[in-house]
């Protein structure tokens, strides 16, 4: 344990270190490292950069007096609860509150009686040392709950994407679709501004646009050729099918899936469906999932479709804005387009592998 004492006589700071390097023989003490000071200004820049687990200061000192020292060493954040004991013969009730309010602990009177100096000083540091230990006691829970935090969020992350993948395999998709839709969404998400656990939620919960297709009739969701009128209307249900299999969760991730199930077919000039939103009335969630949805499903073959090449899948995009996409979309999609285009080419090369 670490104490410093600030006494200006030095043949009293001589007594008092002695006085406190004697309770290192204390049953059950710690070893007590102890430093003295005459003057408070060399103790304060000592304690700026130095621990201390006890502070002992005399109230009249010339330059600072123990009030003085008392409050600037409180403004350090790593002294704000470290025990003080003022050693002083005024027993003036004025300047006994002054350095109670400036955060004196205990006092000690002169002349200073060892007994009584043992008694206080042993309180204290058993008080700091109980202090300490829930101290590392609680940084050693928030390490491990960070670290299980980490491997739930892992976890949830594999399960979406597993979940993800079996829809999207169903759907008559490699699987990469919904890999290439949750990076562009993060992409276009950074791009907008969107802060960091929002583009997380966001690369996790786009995945999941589609899983209403879960209830689908096989026919109508692999049908080689153009669907009737009301196979339009049975698939166009798989925005409401995947609202209600998300619905009245209380995770933040399958809110957002929700929501962008049941609004990514919606259109920024209020012509989409289900249920014919414009502008902001759409979450800004299914905003950048359309975009990213769209571009990848253009740029993927299906039994209905050929792929069509990025630069195409692009003008479409861009030809979509201000009608089908939320323009601002649009531009965040436009201006990383290079980062878009590559990952797309990447993830391409890598599933026809």
């Amino acid at each position: 344990m670490r104490v410093v004492v600030v006494e200006d006589n030095s043949s009293i700071l001589a007594v008092l270190c002695r006085m406190v390097g004697h309770i290192n023989t204390a049953a059950h003490a710690d070893y007590i490292d102890c430093i003295g000071f005459t003057d408070p200004i060399k103790a304060l820049t000592h304690l700026s950069s130095n621990g201390c687990d006890l502070l002992i200061v005399d109230y009249l000192m010339p330059g600072m007096n123990g009030v003085e020292l008392i409050e600037a060493m409180r403004a350090m954040p790593e002294h704000t609860h470290v025990p003080v004991v003022m050693v002083t013969a005024d027993s003036d009730r004025n300047r006994r509150m002054a350095a109670i309010t400036a955060g004196a602990t205990d006092f000690v009177s002169k002349p200073v009686d060892p007994v009584e100096l043992r008694l206080r000083v042993t309180n204290l540091l058993e008080l700091r040392r109980a202090r300490n230990a829930l101290a590392i006691q609680a940084e050693t829970l928030t390490e491990q709950v960070a670290i299980a935090t980490s491997h739930l969020r892992l976890r949830e992350e594999e399960v979406v994407f597993r979940l993800a993948r079996a829809i999207d395999l169903r759907d008559g998709a490699t699987g990469g679709h919904v890999d290439r839709v949750a990076q562009s969404s993060k992409i276009i998400a950074e791009a907008m501004g969107m802060d960091a656990e929002f583009c997380r939620t966001l690369t996790l919960a786009s995945p999941l646009h589609d899983v209403g297709k879960i209830g689908l009739p096989d026919a109508i969701l692999n049908k080689p050729g153009l669907l009737t009128v009301d196979e339009v209307t049975v698939m166009r249900s798989h925005t409401t099918i995947g609202a209600a299999i998300l619905a009245k969760a209380d995770s933040e991730l399958v809110q957002m899936a929700e929501s962008i199930a049941i609004a990514h077919h919606e259109r920024w000039d209020g012509t989409g469906y289900p249920h014919r939103l414009a502008g902001t009335e759409i979450p800004i969630e299914a905003r950048i999932t359309a975009v990213a949805d769209v571009f990848d499903a253009l740029c993927s073959a299906r039994c209905y479709k050929r792929a069509w090449t990025l630069d195409e899948a692009r003008a479409e995009i861009v030809r979509g804005s201000g009608s089908q996409f939320d323009p601002a979309c649009v531009a965040a999609f436009e201006s990383q387009w290079d980062l878009i285009s590559s990952q797309m080419t990447a993830n391409q090369l890598q599933s026809a592998a």
